[in-house]
C-alpha cells in the first residue's frame, strides 16, 4: 500500500509482514506451557497496550521517557553531526513516535522506517508524521522486529542507521539481546550504526515506583495481555483474576513484572486447558537495567563498537551511537 498524507505530501508506503495469529498462538502456549509460565512482552502492544504504554510514559515515577527525551533535545545536534548525512533511518518498536521527532528534524534522514507490531497503531503514527514532515518518505513496517526485516531500495547507498528507543532492549534476556542486536548489525550492514537508549542501574526504590505507580495504570497494561490473547485467540482469562506485581532482582539487576492468580483457575487458550494455583505468578516482562560498561559488551558480542554516548547529568539513562566494527 501506498499513498499521501496530503498533496504535497511525503509517500507513504506500508511494508506488511503480518505478524501472525499462529506464531502467537504457538509462542502463547509455549509460554503457559513452561514452568514457571511466561509470556513473551511484545503481546502487550495491540492498539489498546499501546496507547495504556503512551499513558505510562507520562507518569510522574516514570522516568525513563521524559529522562531520554531530555538527551536527545539537548544533544540533537551532536547526534545528527556522529551519524552523518543523508541516513537511512530505520526505528524499532515506534510506537507513538515523539523521539522520533527530534531525531527526523535534525537527521533529515533520506527515509525513515518505523517498525512495528500494532498495525493500525503503526499506520496512524506513519501518517500523522507524513502529514508534519512533508519531504520525507516513510515505511511503516508492521512486523515482529525480531525477525529479519527488509529494506527498500531507497536504503541501498546510504548509510543505515537503527534507533531503538526507551531500554527496550532490557526486556530481552543478555544472551537474546545479543542474538537481536547480531540482526540490527546485518541490516544495517557495514558502516551501519545503532543508536540506543538503555536505562541505567539505580537506587531500586525508584526502579519500583517507575514499574508499579499509585494510579495503577501499569497494572491495567500488564493486565491487557491477557484481553490480547482473548481477543486474538478466543481465551477466556478474566483479567480481574490476576494481580499485577512489579519486584526488582537486585542479583539479576532486572525489574521484573508477573500477574498473580487470585484463585485456583482454568482458562481455555486455543483449545488447550491450562490450570492456574492460587497465588501462582505468570511472569510476562523483564526490564534489565545496565550500567553503561556493562551493555557495551553486549553490543560488542553483536559486532559494534562505541562511536559515541550521550547521558543525562545524574546518569540515569545512556543514548549511545554504536557502529558495525
Amino acid at each position: 500500500m501506498t499513498d499521501r498524507a496530503n498533496e504535497n505530501g511525503a509517500a507513504l508506503t506500508l511494508i506488511d509482514l503480518k505478524p501472525g495469529q499462529v506464531d502467537m498462538r504457538a509462542e502463547v502456549l509455549a509460554g503457559l506451557a513452561a514452568v514457571p509460565k511466561a509470556l513473551p512482552p511484545k503481546f502487550f502492544y495491540d492498539e489498546r497496550g499501546s496507547a495504556l504504554f503512551e499513558q505510562i510514559t507520562a507518569l510522574e515515577d516514570y522516568y525513563l521517557t521524559r529522562t531520554e527525551v531530555a538527551i536527545l533535545e539537548e544533544h540533537r545536534q551532536s547526534i545528527a553531526e556522529a551519524v552523518g548525512a543523508e541516513s537511512f533511518l530505520i526505528e524499532y518498536g515506534s510506537g507513538a513516535s515523539v523521539k522520533i521527532r527530534i531525531l527526523l528534524e535534525a537527521l533529515r534522514p533520506v527515509g525513515y522506517m518505523p517498525v512495528d507490531i500494532s498495525r493500525n497503531h503503526l499506520l496512524e503514527a506513519s501518517r500523522a508524521l507524513a502529514m508534519e514532515f512533508d519531504w520525507l518518505d516513510i515505511y511503516p513496517t508492521c512486523a515482529d522486529y525480531s525477525s529479519a526485516l527488509p529494506l527498500p531500495d531507497v536504503a541501498n547507498g546510504h548509510r543505515r542507521v537503527a534507533f531503538f528507543p526507551g531500554s527496550s532492549v532490557g526486556n530481552f534476556e543478555p544472551a537474546d539481546a545479543i542474538t537481536f542486536l547480531e540482526e540490527i548489525a546485518k541490516v544495517v550492514g557495514p558502516g551501519g550504526a545503532l543508536l540506543i537508549g538503555v536505562d541505567t542501574q539505580k537506587d531500586p526504590a525508584l526502579l519500583q515506583r517507575a514499574y508499579d505507580d499509585p494510579g495503577g495504570v501499569t497494572a491495567q497494561f500488564n493486565r491487557n495481555v491477557l484481553r490480547h490473547i482473548n481477543d486474538v485467540l478466543g481465551a477466556n482469562f478474566d483479567p480481574a483474576a490476576f494481580e499485577h506485581q512489579a519486584r526488582y532482582d537486585a542479583q539479576l539487576g532486572r525489574v521484573e513484572m508477573h500477574l498473580i492468580s487470585t484463585r485456583a483457575q482454568q482458562v481455555n487458550v486455543a483449545g488447550t486447558r491450562i490450570e492456574f494455583a492460587e497465588g501462582e505468578a505468570l511472569h510476562t516482562e523483564n526490564s534489565y537495567k545496565y550500567a553503561p560498561e556493562e551493555f557495551d559488551v553486549v553490543a560488542r558480542r553483536a559486532n559494534f563498537t562505541v562511536q559515541q554516548r550521550w547521558t543525562d547529568a545524574r546518569d540515569w539513562f545512556a543514548v549511545t551511537l554504536y557502529r558495525v566494527v
